[in-house]
């Protein structure tokens, strides 16, 4: 299954990023796919991207309502929203897990061998939750110039993915842009570059910490229709589900944590009798492992008996 997942995050990172000509346009893809929204945290102005970042376009929708309303313009971009929430309670967290193209990149990261592999402080996991209220949402609405417009807050200030996928290529294809290099920039490379020297120690401490499109799609982990649901009957808490987990969660002391990634790791590596199973819409779709853990744990239960014996 972890290859699987693997393959797949490959393939979708292709897919969001596959225009493949940018080397010699030298420019970012304004095609006809460009109205598409990307599920993962993937840069709008990355010069391969066919789709747009969901959080890049929300700040969009969002710095310009006070513009809107005084000029007596008003616009709600549905398609924007209801992409979001149906990908949300649809699935929950699977994006990050499963499409993210950042994601990915901390997960390879990760691999790089080093002697110290250390888990961040639990309450670094709560400032997603400061950059998705106030990054995006507060931010470009309530700070804006005279003209009433804001920026883009997260976009601008924070976003490590769009500093590797967007401004330093953007530099490599435009030599002229060098000539713009200022704080702005350095201060986002400074953010990639913590993150990606923090995710040689740390499984994926970006989605942990800071992004604020896993912070939204997390809230939506214990109602999404696909989800991962504990048969307490099987649980033996032994914990291997932690051990395999790349968010650092325990799953049969957190079912349905917005940090989960439903990566599946602990329902395929983790857990030997079957006590952590995938549902849809509340059928389970994973019965046959179910059933080999109940056979597995009363063959453990038979052995343990007649050892006492």
């Amino acid at each position: 299954m972890e290859s699987l997942r693997k393959l797949i995050q490959f393939i979708a990172t292709l897919l969001t990023n596959s225009y493949f000509l940018f080397p010699f346009t030298k420019n970012i893809y304004q095609g006809p796919a460009k109205i598409l929204c990307s599920p993962g945290l993937n840069c709008y102005s990355c010069p391969g991207a066919t789709t747009y970042c969901p959080i890049g376009a929300i700040q969009q929708l969002l710095l310009g309502v006070r513009f809107s309303v005084e000029s007596g313009a008003y616009y709600f971009s549905s398609y924007v929203v209801g992409t979001l929430g149906l990908i949300a309670t649809a699935t929950g967290r699977i994006t990050c897990g499963w499409l993210c193209p950042f994601g990915l990149i901390q997960e390879l990261l990760y691999k790089i061998p080093c002697k110290i592999k250390s888990e961040v402080p639990y309450f670094l996991r709560y400032v997603k939750y400061i950059m998705l209220f106030l990054f995006v949402f507060i931010f470009p609405v309530a700070l804006v110039n005279e003209w009433g417009m804001g920026v883009p807050w997260f976009c601008k200030y924070v976003c490590p993915a769009g500093t590797l996928e967007a401004g330093i290529p953007m530099l490599i294809l435009q030599p002229d842009l060098r000539a713009t290099i200022g704080f702005l920039f350095y201060n986002k490379l400074a953010w990639l570059i913590m993150f990606m020297a923090w995710s040689v120690t740390t499984s994926r401490p970006f989605c942990k910490t800071t992004c604020p499109l896993g912070a939204f799609y997390g809230l939506f982990n214990k109602v999404s229709v696909l989800k991962l649901e504990l048969q307490e009957d099987l649980c033996t808490k032994c914990g291997d589900c932690a051990a395999v987990c790349p968010m650092g969660i325990q799953f049969n002391e957190s079912v349905g944590s917005p940090e989960c990634i439903l990566c599946m790791r602990c329902l395929n590596e983790g857990c030997d009798f079957g006590a952590i199973n995938l549902t849809c819409g509340g059928l389970m779709l994973t019965a046959d492992n179910r059933r080999a853990g109940i056979k597995k744990k009363q063959a453990s239960q038979s052995s343990t008996s007649t050892e006492i014996i």
